[in-house]
């Protein structure tokens, strides 16, 4: 399908949570005028591109005013946008309104990404979400009724006090609610939140490498189970409900990224714009752009990220798509690594294709970090 991705970044948040190290930021309400003027002038130079998918992610997106939401919808209606357009907006429970979801439907939102992340209130509690199940509940429901037929839940786990009857219970809750699709992420505890500190500290208590495990495959069995296919290492669709905006980052296809933090591969160039919001604002006004780093890729980069990104795909990499792309066998750049993973089992190949067996997709990030040339 033709035509490039656009993401669109809101920074915004009502309240951080704990286990948060994404640039979002809370308490910085006065900003967002600004910041969506900014957002304005920049997705308008792109206005020549047509777009197959966008995806405005957050922050929370769905915390933006109305106000606000209605300017940005008037630009994103001005780009030139394929007729089988993707069009995602993630939201948590407690940011939606009827008013909102009449704005997000008149602009062309066709998929939306809820933040749930756990089903018992008392692990939303240790995690600083500022919702609960009943909340979730009701803004799905809310966005069933306004039609939107294609939505996505973001679950987590390896949560300090979860049990796997805990995580369970939540994907049985949410296959009986008949989401789309599910984003299933394993808690990592990033430096300089307040969940870090807490394990420094010795009290966050998280639950035991084998009990982790078991929630990550026993999860992937019972969503089989149930009809939604694992197409990438986090992520489970119903047919034809795979996330097409993500699939391009995994393809290593190009996209262009519009706001703070935001990130492009465009033209060759892998460029990222001023994490700070005031800073954004400031040289989108004064300057035009906001990019702070850039870099052309060499093909060895190209190399490693077709690898380290097709392989978080179920289904691969293609042996021929990479002698296509680079124009060399792939034998000559990686055959030793390829068969050592294979002989360890932890990688397949077959029929073309090399991918991740169940053993290897649950220490992947040990493996794929072995194809950085």
């Amino acid at each position: 399908m033709k035509g490039m991705a656009l993401y669109i970044h809101i920074p915004f948040c009502k309240s951080k949570c704990k286990y948060c190290d994404f640039p979002s930021y809370s308490g910085c309400e006065s900003y967002m005028k600004d910041y969506t003027n900014a957002l304005k002038s920049e997705i308008q130079k792109y206005k020549d591109e047509q777009f197959k998918t966008i995806f405005i992610g957050g922050g929370t997106p769905t915390y933006l005013s109305i106000e606000n939401w209605k300017a940005l919808g008037q630009t994103i209606e001005g780009l030139s946008l394929g007729s089988e357009l993707e069009f995602t907006v993630e939201c948590n429970p407690n940011s939606i309104t009827g008013e909102l979801l009449t704005v997000l439907k008149h602009i062309g939102v066709n998929r939306l990404s809820i933040g749930l992340q756990a089903w018992q209130d008392k692990l939303l509690k240790i995690l600083g979400r500022v919702h609960r199940r009943e909340d979730f509940l009701k803004t799905y429901e809310l966005c069933r009724e306004f039609q939107f037929d294609n939505i996505n839940v973001d679950v987590m786990f390896g949560l300090p006090g979860q049990k796997l009857t805990h995580y369970m219970e939540t994907l049985c809750a949410l296959t009986s609610l008949g989401v789309e699709h599910l984003s299933c992420y394993s808690l990592i505890v990033e430096e300089g939140t307040p969940f870090y500190t807490a394990f420094n500290e010795g009290k966050l208590i998280l639950p035991q490498e084998e009990e982790e495990r078991s929630m990550y495959y026993d999860g992937i069995a019972y969503l089989s189970k149930r009809g939604y296919h694992q197409y990438e290492i986090s992520n489970f669709a119903k047919p034809k409900r795979e996330c097409r905006h993500n699939l391009v980052y995994w393809n290593t296809e190009e996209y262009i990224g519009c706001g703070a933090a935001a990130h492009s591969f465009y033209k060759g160039i892998r460029s990222s714009n001023t994490v700070d919001v005031s800073k954004y604002i400031e040289f989108i006004n004064s300057k035009g752009q906001a990019i702070t780093e850039s870099h052309v890729n060499t093909q060895k980069d190209s190399m490693e990220e077709f690898m380290f990104l097709g392989l978080r795909k179920t289904k691969g990499i293609e042996e021929e798509d990479f002698q296509r792309r680079f124009c060399v066998n792939i034998n000559s750049i990686y055959g030793k690594i390829i068969n050592k993973y294979v002989g360890e089992g932890l990688l397949k190949r077959e029929e073309g294709r090399i991918f991740f067996t169940n053993e290897g997709i649950s220490i992947s990030n040990l493996v794929l970090s072995d194809f950085l040339l």
